[in-house]
Formats: C-alpha cells, sequence, structure tokens
C-alpha cells in the first residue's frame, strides 16, 4: 500500500499557514477546523510544519502565552517528508522513528496533502479486515474434495 492510496480515500482538503501569521491565528484555525496540523508555506514552497507538540513547547516557553509569536518562530523547519509512491511500512517507520504525528505529501515542489498517524492506523487496520474477510471466506468456500482425510 502506498500512500497514494490514504490520499485517495482521505481526500485533497489542505489548510496551510504562512511563517509571518501570529501563533494565536494559526490555532484558531487548528481549533475551528479541528485539525492537528498546518502546512506552512511561503512562496509556494513547504517550509514548515505546525503542529499542538510545537505549540505546546512555544506556550510553555512563553511561559504561559501565545502573545504575538508568530508561526515561523515555533514551526518544525524541517518536517519529515513523503511522496505519494512511498509505501506505508516506509511511513510508519520514519514517523515511530521521529515520533512524528503529521507528515506533508510532496510531489517535488508540490504540496498534495498530510498524512497523520492516524490516517496510517487506520489504512493499516482496514487492509488486515479486508485480508481477513478475504482468507475466511475462502476457507469457508474450499472445496470438500480438497481436504485431506485424517487419520486420527
Amino acid at each position: 500500500m502506498k500512500v497514494s492510496d490514504i490520499l485517495r480515500v482521505k481526500g485533497s482538503t489542505l489548510y496551510t499557514v504562512t511563517p509571518e501569521e501570529t501563533l494565536a491565528k494559526a490555532l484558531d484555525a487548528m481549533s475551528e477546523k479541528d485539525i492537528g496540523s498546518l502546512v506552512v508555506m511561503e512562496n509556494g514552497n513547504l517550509v514548515g510544519m505546525l503542529t499542538f507538540r510545537e505549540v505546546i513547547q512555544q506556550v510553555v516557553k512563553n511561559k504561559g502565552s501565545v502573545g504575538t509569536t508568530l508561526v515561523r518562530a515555533a514551526m518544525d523547519s524541517a518536517p519529515l517528508i513523503c511522496d505519494v509512491e512511498t509505501e506505508l511500512d516506509e511511513v510508519r517507520r520514519m514517523m515511530l522513528e521521529r515520533h512524528a504525528r503529521y507528515m506533508p505529501v510532496m510531489d517535488a515542489k508540490t504540496l498534495m496533502g498530510v498524512i497523520s498517524f492516524y490516517d496510517v492506523a487506520k489504512a493499516v487496520v482496514d487492509s488486515q479486515n479486508f485480508e481477513n474477510k478475504m482468507l475466511k471466506a475462502y476457507i469457508r468456500d474450499w472445496p470438500e474434495d480438497d481436504v485431506p482425510d485424517s487419520k486420527f
């Protein structure tokens, strides 16, 4: 399974922010859209990722407030990225290794989407459920003539 399979099911809605936006405005957008991350874009290029992890770190650094902090000060400026052809096992490995919950999907310099650890886990579970269903159907429909005689 590839990242493209997840994006096909998930849809193509993207939420971005610029590095010069205030953290407060970015938080408003995240809350309003009920999302855990924003891709930070500048002049059409991905320059970072803002997740609740970075926000919490900034709030702690600011002793409990976001104040007038800009997204640039809080964002992860070197986020993990993948492309639509990346295998799901590789995405899982990368996300687990870096404790990343969100990963932008790029096609060269074009943002194709964002996948979350939830999206990856759901795809794995759905795939396993489908495989289990197919195996059970195969076993149930096994021709009786093919069953070996039992000597016990």
